[in-house]
C-alpha cells in the first residue's frame, strides 16, 4: 500500500505543479498516470510544440515545460506510479480513499486530486477506407519528433490550431508542406491563419481548400494521397507523410464510474471555493473539470492547483492553522532539509 497526503491522478503540467504547491504546505504527493512518463499530452503528443502563454516564457516547448516542472518539484520528492491507470476508488471508514490501478497497485490518501487532463484519448481518424494499412508507415496522427520530417514531403489535413501550428513549424523543416482543409475558413487563432496565408504567399506552404483526402496510395508505405477538390477532377499529391490532425476524442475512462457529477465529459466542481467535487475529499483540477466560465488552459490549471492545495491542507489538518508566507520572504524548503533562502533585505541609511 502506497500512502501519501495527496494522491494525484494525472501527471500532466497541472498535476506536476500541484506537487510544488503541496510541498510548500509540507504535504507529500504521489502521482498515478497511465502514460509511461510524466508530462501528459505535453510529453506524449506534442513535446516539440511551442507554447506561448506560460508566464515568464515568451515561448517554451511542451517537453521543456515538463522538464522545468520536474526540476521545480524534485525537492519535494514526489512518488510516481506510471504506466498504470487508476481504476477503482473506495472510501474508507476513516475518511481516506484507496485507489487501485488496473495492475493492482493500491494507494491510500485523505485527499485525491484528479488532474487527468482530457482523460484517456484517441485521435479522430478521417473516413479514409485504407488509412489503417498505412498507420506507422507514413500516416501519423500526432507529431512527437519533428526532425523525422526533415527534408520530407508532408501533407497535413485539418482546420484547427494543431493543423495550422504544425504547418507553420514544419515549413522550415520539411522539403514541402501541403495543408488540406475541407473548408476555406479555419477554426484556429487568427494569428496562425494569417501566418499560414503569409507562408502560402511566400511559396513555403501549399494550401488546398476546400478539399479532402479520400485515399492513400503507395506500396508498403505512404507515397501519395488522392485529393478531391470541389469542381475539379481528383488528383494525387506525392508525399512521404500524411498527418491528419482532427483532434482527440477524450474519454474519462473508469473515473466516469466513480459517482462524480459529470457534465459533457468533464467533472463538475465548486470553483467558488476550492475545486472540490460532489464527493468531499475528491478534487478535480485542470482540463478534466468544468464550471461556469471554465477555460482549458495550463495557466488556469496552475491556479486551480494552488487553491486546491490550501483546501486540502485544511481537510488533512483541521485543527492546524496555516499562515501563508510568500516564497520571496520565506524561501522554499524541500523535504530533505535543503532550503532556497529568500534574499535578505538590505538596510541602508540615506545620507
Amino acid at each position: 500500500m502506497i500512502k501519501t497526503d495527496i494522491l494525484i491522478i494525472g501527471a500532466g503540467p497541472t498535476g506536476l505543479f500541484t506537487v510544488f504547491e503541496a510541498g510548500l504546505l509540507k504535504l507529500r504527493c504521489h502521482l498515478i498516470d497511465a502514460l509511461p512518463q510524466p508530462g501528459g499530452q505535453c510529453s506524449e503528443i506534442y513535446p516539440k510544440k511551442p507554447i506561448y502563454d506560460i508566464p515568464a516564457y515568451p515561448e517554451i516547448l511542451a517537453g521543456d515545460l515538463t522538464d522545468k516542472l520536474m526540476e521545480q518539484i524534485k525537492q519535494f520528492e514526489p512518488g510516481f506510479t506510471l504506466g498504470e491507470r487508476a481504476d477503482i476508488i473506495e472510501k474508507q471508514d476513516d475518511g481516506t480513499f484507496i485507489v487501485t490501478t488496473n495492475k493492482g497497485t493500491k494507494h491510500q490518501a485523505p485527499v485525491v486530486a484528479i488532474a487527468g487532463g482530457l482523460g484517456s484519448f484517441e485521435p479522430r481518424k478521417p473516413p479514409i477506407s485504407n488509412i489503417a494499412e498505412y498507420e506507422g508507415k507514413g500516416v501519423e496522427y500526432m507529431i512527437k519528433e519533428p526532425e523525422m520530417y526533415r527534408d520530407k514531403d508532408v501533407v497535413i489535413a485539418g482546420g484547427g490550431d494543431s493543423a495550422l501550428d504544425w504547418s507553420i513549424f514544419l515549413a522550415d523543416v520539411a522539403s514541402s508542406v501541403t495543408l488540406i482543409h475541407r473548408r476555406n475558413e479555419f477554426r484556429g487563432h487568427l494569428d496562425s491563419v494569417d501566418q499560414v496565408q503569409k507562408l502560402k504567399n511566400e511559396g513555403k506552404i501549399n494550401l488546398v481548400t476546400p478539399a479532402e483526402v479520400k485515399e492513400i496510395t503507395g506500396e508498403g508505405k505512404v507515397e501519395g494521397v488522392l485529393v478531391h477538390k470541389k469542381d475539379e477532377e481528383p488528383f494525387t499529391i506525392h508525399t512521404d507523410h500524411f498527418i491528419p490532425l482532427f483532434g482527440l476524442s477524450p474519454k474519462l475512462g473508469p473515473i466516469a464510474d466513480w459517482g462524480l457529477e459529470i457534465e459533457k465529459n468533464a467533472i463538475k466542481v465548486n470553483n467558488a471555493l476550492d475545486y472540490q467535487t460532489n464527493i468531499p475529499g475528491i478534487y478535480a483540477i485542470g482540463d478534466v473539470n468544468t464550471y461556469p466560465g471554465k477555460l482549458k488552459l495550463i495557466l488556469c490549471g496552475f491556479h486551480e492547483a494552488t487553491l486546491m492545495c490550501q483546501s486540502a491542507f485544511k481537510r488533512i489538518f483541521p485543527d492546524k492553522k496555516y499562515v501563508m508566507k510568500y516564497t520571496t520572504v520565506g524561501g522554499v524548503q524541500g523535504f530533505d532539509g535543503t532550503k532556497k533562502e529568500a534574499p535578505k533585505a538590505v538596510v541602508k541609511k540615506i545620507e
